[in-house]
């Protein structure tokens, strides 16, 4: 694969998990490595259709198009979930704005009524818009078989940390929190913030990005050193979530990522699925065998946002952060009961 040879960061192929065990082990052996030193990597073989890529980028795009009447309609301020749709500059990363345009989903699921805790109020059903139903059902679609590859990724995982095949299943649960955010980064011109994502780690177990042609997103491989994960059509890029850093005890590497935003008359358009955890689990440390947890240095904190092993709090303290609309509809007591204890 030529073009996969020029590029940064490294490529693995799922459909080595049901070779031959030659195959397998490469497989594995790879998924270990790339895991462990980057932290990101491209993943084909994946098993999802040419045709799905194309059409979730088809009815994405057509969603951006709608008017702004129509997307406001589901905006994310309506609900207390962290669902619906944001424009430009309204989510926040390490207090500067992002600039990029998105439509976030969640598992569809009702709310829970009288929550016990406020993270509790993150489960809910998603907003569509009424003039796209296809949007609807196409991502419902995705967001099945998204989960698909991304259980088989996780169980991968285990194996190659010679853990049980299902060592992460009970932090996964029978409700967990799959997120879809469809991202759209308009052009920026001279003189103006290229802060289309700022630098940040990712919350959950994995992340699956489909990229559309137009480069952009960077990957710090290690401490000011960024490089392009340029696109590589029919793949997803998948980097590793805070929540595997913690439960391995930093052997598996969250990495800090962001996004430039494209030069003016340009676009960039991107669907995420992020794969998480049910949110009132705890994120345990799994015993890794003596081989392995030596290279295990714990896993590395931001000081600005320190990681939580209470998912349903990590998750929230997040969304907090970067959705200050919501966060002063919804939260107002619980962040006042913060600040004045």
């Amino acid at each position: 694969m030529s073009t996969a040879q020029q590029l940064s960061l490294p490529v693995i192929d799922l459909s080595q998990l049901n070779g031959d065990p030659r195959q397998r082990q490469d497989f594995l052996e790879t998924l270990n490595y790339a895991a462990r030193e980057v932290g990101f990597f491209y993943l084909i073989g994946h098993g999802i259709s040419p045709q799905l890529l194309t059409d979730v980028q088809r009815v994405s795009r057509q969603f951006f198009a709608l008017t702004e009447q129509e997307k406001l309609g589901v905006k994310m301020a309506n609900p207390p979930h962290f669902r619906g749709y944001n424009r430009a500059g309204a989510e926040i990363t390490r207090s500067q704005p992002d600039y990029r345009e998105q439509f976030d989903i969640g598992a569809e699921r009702p709310a829970i009524g009288n929550p016990d805790a406020p993270w509790q109020r993150l489960q809910g059903p998603n907003q569509w818009p009424e003039s796209l139903p296809e949007l609807r059902s196409l991502l419902t679609r995705w967001q099945q078989e998204m989960t698909g590859v991304a259980l088989a990724l996780l169980r991968a995982f285990a194996e190659a940390l010679s853990l049980p095949r299902h060592a992460f299943d009970d932090l996964y649960g029978e409700y967990p929190n799959e997120h879809v955010k469809l991202i759209r980064y308009p052009g920026r011109a001279e003189g103006e913030s290229r802060q289309g994502v700022g630098a940040h780690k990712d919350s959950g177990f994995l992340t699956l990005l489909l990229q559309d042609d137009q480069a952009g997103l960077q990957v710090e491989v290690t401490p000011d050193n960024w490089v392009d994960a340029a696109p590589l059509p029919g793949s997803f890029v998948v980097n590793i979530g805070e929540l595997l850093e913690l439960a391995t005890n930093g052997y598996l590497r969250a990495t800090v990522h962001r996004v430039v935003s494209p030069q003016a008359e340009r676009e960039r358009l991107s669907v995420a699925f992020f794969l998480g955890a049910q949110l009132d689990a705890v994120v345990p440390v799994y015993q890794l065998s003596p081989s392995l947890a030596k290279f295990a240095q714990g896993p590395t904190s931001d000081p600005l946002n320190p990681l939580l092993r209470e998912v349903g709090w990590n998750y929230l303290k997040g969304r907090l952060r970067s959705h200050p609309e919501v966060a002063d509809r919804f939260y107002s007591d619980y962040l006042n009961h913060e600040k004045h204890p």
